[in-house]
């Protein structure tokens, strides 16, 4: 079944293949810091100033959300899985927040400075404390798997709504709207 279920706008598409590839640059990033500790120096400087990048664009993205409904679901998909996609996407907006603030967090109860780059550090935003600092730390920890499940069962879904039921799910996201003509109404406005 080919039905149009209407688009995302620009700029919710723009964040989202953004952020998903800042996302997933992330997680691998994360195992790297942990895995090669050779790499670790470099990965951490990439680390900090990437999730707080996430962290910003991801209230542009909750703004742009809150402005512009996105497009209805197919009428026929059982409400189960309507009631999963939004319950999965509130949770997908959660850990994009909590995550990078969690881990500014962590840092700052450990007593790190958050440099972000040469010369520019963020400020604390909790006190130093190093009980504080090692239950955050597992919070990330936790936090950063959450994100990577809760990734796995998005792209999942948005496949199987690609090549199993065919309901323009995915290509409300994947492209926008198509004039009456065959062009892409993004390009020509």
């Amino acid at each position: 079944m080919n039905r149009d279920t209407g688009h995302f706008n620009l700029t919710a598409r723009v964040l989202h293949w953004l952020m998903a590839a800042m996302i997933l640059t992330m997680l691998f990033v994360g195992v790297g810091m942990v895995a090669a500790l050779q790499w670790r120096p470099m990965l951490v400087d990439l680390h900090r100033p990437l999730g707080i990048a996430i962290l910003l664009l991801v209230l542009v993205r909750l703004y742009n959300r809150l402005r512009h409904r996105p497009p209805p679901l197919p009428a026929d998909l059982p409400a189960w899985q309507a009631a999963a996609a939004h319950a999965s996407h509130w949770v997908l907006y959660g850990l994009m927040l909590a995550m990078p603030l969690v881990g500014w967090s962590m840092l700052s109860a450990g007593g790190y400075p958050i440099v972000m780059w040469s010369g520019f550090n963020l400020p604390a935003i909790v006190p130093h404390d190093p009980s504080l600092y090692a239950a955050l730390r597992n919070a990330h920890s936790l936090l950063a798997y959450a994100l990577f499940a809760t990734v796995v069962v998005h792209l999942s879904a948005a496949l199987f709504h690609l090549w199993v039921r065919r309901d323009g799910v995915f290509q409300a996201m994947a492209k926008g709207p198509v004039r009456a003509d065959g062009l892409d109404t993004d390009k020509h406005r």
